[in-house]
């Protein structure tokens, strides 16, 4: 499969998406206009900048702080099913087949510059099976059900 056809399949599955755009833009104001220090915004951890050279894809976007290079998507899993997966970096193909296999988790996508470490949440969104609803309790024979009245009412 393309990587074309893997994002239009990605996308397709996404659900509950939030954008973190607004919250980005006034982070960078902060930045620009000295209120906030870069050293306070460029504090990537080890661990991000590995799974950034490993499992993200590139972006067109060029660093907001340093300017010097584009920035890498790295794409983070999270959900009670997903046992040891929970919390590690993927790939977008991985993405697609846990989306195949898997019950509902979150995915969140962390933009980060490898040059100066400056980190920022991107977006989140939910992939995987919905789960099947839970079926009511039984009530016990002899017990008040939905539609059953006592003598009081």
């Amino acid at each position: 499969m393309s990587s074309a056809a893997r994002t239009l399949v990605l996308v397709r599955l996404q659900r509950q998406v939030v954008d973190y755009a607004l919250q980005r833009r006034s982070l960078l104001a902060e930045v620009y206009s000295g209120r906030t220090g870069v050293t306070a915004v460029c504090d990537a951890d080890p661990y991000l900048l590995r799974a950034a050279k490993f499992h993200g894809r590139g972006s067109d976007v060029v660093c907001p702080i340093c300017r010097k290079e584009q920035l890498t998507h790295v794409s983070w899993v999270f959900g009670e099913k997903l046992g040891a997966l929970s919390g590690s970096a993927r790939t977008a193909e991985e993405l697609v087949r846990l989306a195949a296999t898997q019950e509902e988790f979150s995915v969140h996508v962390v933009e980060v510059c490898r040059s100066c470490s400056w980190n920022h949440l991107v977006q989140s969104y939910v992939l995987g099976a919905v789960p099947a609803p839970k079926q009511p309790r039984r009530s016990r024979p002899g017990s008040r059900g939905p539609n059953r009245r006592t003598a009081s009412e």
